[in-house]
């Protein structure tokens, strides 16, 4: 019995270890980081998702680019915030450039 407990404990508490409740991870989209210049501009764009059901909003590189006035692209990040497994969530594309 008192394994069956120790059992349902630790399976209860993987979610909390995993993120799962709150998330806020920014990756980075890049592989050759040791030759990376920022460059002078960033531009982001954002999408967004409730309920799992309603998404909008445009998270790509293209979009992210015109809204910094970026022609040229030196290295990208990625941010995405999560809430409540995936209730309320939100992914940033941020490109650095001139």
């Amino acid at each position: 019995m008192r394994q069956l407990r120790v059992a349902l404990l630790c399976l209860l508490s993987v979610p909390l270890l995993t993120g799962c409740l709150y998330m806020n991870v920014k990756t980075v989209l890049d592989t050759d980081l040791d030759r990376t210049e920022l460059g002078t501009k960033t531009g982001k764009s954002e999408a967004y998702s409730v309920l799992w059901a309603v998404a909008w909003g445009d998270a790509g590189t293209q979009a992210a680019a015109q809204q910094g006035g970026l022609t040229q692209i030196n290295h990208a990040d990625q941010e995405l915030f999560v809430i409540l497994f995936g209730v309320y969530a939100r992914t940033t594309t941020i490109l650095y450039g001139n």
